[in-house]
């Protein structure tokens, strides 16, 4: 199984909005295309600071809320890397990323996105998924693998 290069449009996500019943703003607008020109996990206040800039009456709630029901419809993955705040990402980023897995420096707190062994890494984890869904009984319908470690910058400092 390969990992599969998705890419979608924003007026994909903004469809979501109007099939839930929910108004798609223009600050809504400018938080999807921020997460879908970045691959840097940006965090609410990063996020915030951004729409801020063109929408400066926006509060930090419309944030929350939009990544709230983001993370809801499954749009977005949230991420705690251990630096005592949420990050955030597409699930299928429009730049074609596609499934991939995280090296994060535990000290500069760098965050390096990789799919150079998805296709490895696939067929171990069908293995151990499979193993999983028998014993436990347990329909196991995604992962997320991050290492963490010393980026070479650190590492050689």
């Amino acid at each position: 199984m390969k990992s599969k290069k998705i890419k979608i449009n924003n007026s994909d996500i903004f469809n979501r909005f109007k099939e839930n019943g929910y108004r798609l703003t223009a600050p809504r607008k400018a938080i999807i295309s921020i997460l879908s020109k970045t691959v840097k996990h940006p965090s609410v206040e990063e996020i915030y600071m951004e729409v801020h800039k063109l929408y400066p009456s926006i509060g930090i709630t419309t944030v929350y809320r939009t990544l709230d029901l983001l993370l809801n419809w499954g749009i977005v993955h949230k991420f705690d890397f251990g630096e005592g705040k949420s990050r955030y990402e597409l699930i299928e980023h429009p730049n074609g990323l596609g499934h991939h897995h995280h090296l994060i420096c535990v000290n500069c707190k760098k965050i390096v996105n990789y799919t150079e062994l998805i296709d490895d890494e696939v067929k171990l984890f069908q293995k151990i998924q499979k193993k999983l869904t028998r014993k436990y009984n347990f329909n196991i319908n995604n992962h997320i693998v991050e290492f963490y470690g010393l980026c070479n910058e650190c590492y050689n400092n």
